[in-house]
């Protein structure tokens, strides 16, 4: 069985061993990269990414994970802030790095293609194509570049030297999303990801045949929940992971579904319901499914009861953090439907909720969702006070997640605390009105996030994406709400958009409409 495939070309385990080995060989000999040094990929799913990924490991070195989709201010920051000396980049993104390159530590960009590991013809073919056609390959003209095709061959000229490691060795500096300030870098030991890896395997290895499952891999593998879910669990299973290198191609992603039967499959919430709503979706080969995962963000209980009527296969949510390398919690994979929360704690997991005094919780209230275990994070890198603000003196990683715990253990999120609504003095969570409104068969996508309003400090404000074709008003929406929630849980404003702002993960971005509610409301002022 192949252990990665990626538009119609695949790469078998020796294969990824001998190139992951020569890309280790070209870091240690040509590079002199070090143990504990910094080396940065910058890089959709392609099989290019594996391959760095794990010669980069071999060579003790550290992995510093960048979103190709980033822009120069957020790659200084990072790369700067990481120290790192090199970076593997696809060069179809180079024109957000080069401008900035030289006020960072790398010496050394290696430049990758999209046909790098196509046969000859294929590979032109896409190269000339991308070039010269779509116009989206960049030339690099600063500093030294190699391209990632002269490091294979250079590399297997010579072998690697193993390096010794220990469990509290980096093999991460992993950046969070950066929503709230500058993006910080989790520190995340061998220790970490091993420990969670062994625990993610733990709880699904009943379900699966090593050596017999595929996977598919759409979310990035630049994106912590995808590189343990997808990328390390499937290898140590022995699977196969099915890149899909950019998943808002909807088209493009079910014509893969529909070709490849898959085992499993995990994504976000708008991933899923995207798939939901494309037609050909419905014809997929569902037979050997045994597991969806969803994460990321909250999973809306419309979505996944349509993707078990539609799949057969529950739709399992999970909850994970950049700080835990990532998973926390799973539901059980024998559930035999979606019953909202995030599941139990993974085993060596301790979870508790807490209050404002940092005091226990009883089951049922809401407080903020504390995790101490063996994945999680040493801290952030270089950020001593934000670290001491999330990690307490006994290995207690503070959320910032809103969440209660049931009788049998069982964790609910409601909302992120920073996301949290206060109206007149009531804390509304968006996600409970995002549930409500998603079960309109009108609403094909939903954000709920919080104006200010000079009377009630702030009031709530539904952002919807209609069905093709509906007719939808804002008054029916207002009406539906108040039917099922208290008066201050219900938007009083209501605002339809075609498409609303998205992360390349797909999470919705709550800071961009907050932010584009404010300009308008401005615009209204200066009118």
């Amino acid at each position: 069985m192949p252990a990665f495939f990626c538009q119609g070309t695949s790469i078998s385990f020796a294969e990824l061993w001998l190139k992951s080995a020569a890309f280790s060989s070209y870091c240690q000999h040509h590079l002199n990269l070090k143990k504990g040094d910094r080396l940065a990929i910058m890089s959709p799913n392609l099989l290019d990414y594996p391959i760095a990924l794990f010669g980069a490991l071999q060579a003790g070195l550290v992995v510093v994970n960048l979103n190709p989709l980033d822009k120069a201010p957020n790659l200084q920051q990072e790369l700067k802030d990481s120290g790192a000396k090199a970076i593997m980049v696809l060069d179809n993104f180079t024109n957000e790095l080069e401008p900035i390159i030289e006020q960072t530590e790398v010496q050394t960009v290696i430049l990758s293609s999209v046909g790098d590991l196509y046969g000859f013809w294929k590979r032109n073919a896409i190269q000339f194509y991308l070039k010269f056609i779509k116009r989206s390959i960049h030339a690099w003209h600063k500093g030294h570049a190699v391209r990632f095709r002269d490091v294979m061959k250079l590399g297997s000229k010579k072998a690697y030297v193993p390096v010794m490691l220990d469990g509290n060795d980096i093999a991460f500096i992993q950046f969070t999303g950066g929503t709230t300030g500058l993006p910080k870098g989790a520190v995340l030991s061998h220790k970490n990801m091993v420990c969670n890896l062994k625990q993610a395997h733990a709880w699904v290895k009943d379900i699966f045949t090593e050596g017999c499952e595929v996977a598919i891999t759409a979310l990035p593998l630049y994106h912590i929940f995808s590189l343990l879910a997808n990328c390390l669990l499937f290898i140590k299973l022995g699977g196969e992971n099915v890149l899909i290198p950019d998943p808002r191609q909807i088209q493009s992603m079910v014509k893969t579904l529909n070709k490849i039967p898959y085992s499993a499959i995990t994504g976000v919430n708008t991933l899923f319901n995207a798939l939901l709503h494309h037609p050909a979706f419905r014809s997929s080969d569902f037979s050997r499914l045994k597991l969806t995962l969803g994460g990321g963000m909250a999973v809306q209980k419309a979505v996944a009861e349509e993707w078990q009527n539609i799949t057969g296969c529950v739709l399992s949510q999970a909850y994970g953090l950049t700080e835990t390398s990532p998973a926390v919690c799973i539901n059980p994979v024998s559930n035999k439907s979606f019953n909202g929360s995030i599941g139990l704690p993974l085993s060596s997991t301790q979870v508790e909720i807490r209050d404002q005094n940092n005091q226990a919780l009883p089951f049922g209230a809401i407080g903020e969702l504390c995790v101490k275990g063996p994945q999680v994070m040493q801290g952030y890198w270089n950020n001593p006070a934000e670290t001491q603000k999330s990690l307490d003196a006994d290995g207690w990683l503070h959320t910032a997640d809103g969440a209660y715990m049931d009788q049998q253990g069982y964790v609910y999120i409601v909302d992120r605390l920073k996301d949290m609504i206060i109206v007149s003095g009531f804390n509304v969570y968006p996600a409970e009105v995002e549930q409500i409104i998603k079960s309109m068969p009108e609403v094909n996508e939903v954000a709920v996030i919080g104006v200010p309003d000079p009377m009630h400090g702030e009031t709530v404000k539904a952002c919807i994406v209609k069905e093709p074709g509906s007719q939808l008003t804002e008054a029916e929406v207002i009406k539906f709400c108040h039917e099922k929630l208290a008066a201050y849980k219900t938007p009083h404003l209501v605002e339809f958009y075609e498409f609303l702002p998205k992360s390349p993960v797909g999470k919705i971005l709550k800071k961009e409409l907050r932010k584009q509610s404010e300009q308008d409301k401005v615009k209204k002022r200066v009118a």
